[in-house]
C-alpha cells in the first residue's frame, strides 16, 4: 500500500545547478495531469525545462555557459 509507514522515503538530492536527483522508481505526474515512470535505482529530473526529454534530465543545462561564483 502506498505511503504505508512501513515504506522508506524517498531520497531527492538538490544540486546547486543541476537536476533533482530522486532515488527510484519513480512516478512523475506532469502539469497536464499524464504520468510517466521509471523504474532506475535513480533517476534525474529536469528542472531548466531545457531538457528535450523532460520531465528526465538530459544534461542540457551544461550548454549554456554558467555564472561564476566569484
Amino acid at each position: 500500500m502506498p505511503n504505508s509507514p512501513s515504506d522508506a522515503p524517498r531520497r531527492i538530492t538538490v544540486q546547486r545547478r543541476g537536476p533533482l536527483l530522486v532515488e527510484g522508481p519513480v512516478e512523475v505526474e506532469l502539469e497536464d495531469g499524464t504520468t510517466v515512470s521509471s523504474d532506475r535505482f535513480r533517476v534525474a529530473l529536469c528542472t531548466c525545462r531545457r531538457s528535450r526529454r523532460y520531465p528526465w534530465c538530459d544534461t542540457s543545462h551544461r550548454d549554456r555557459a554558467q555564472p561564476s561564483d566569484e
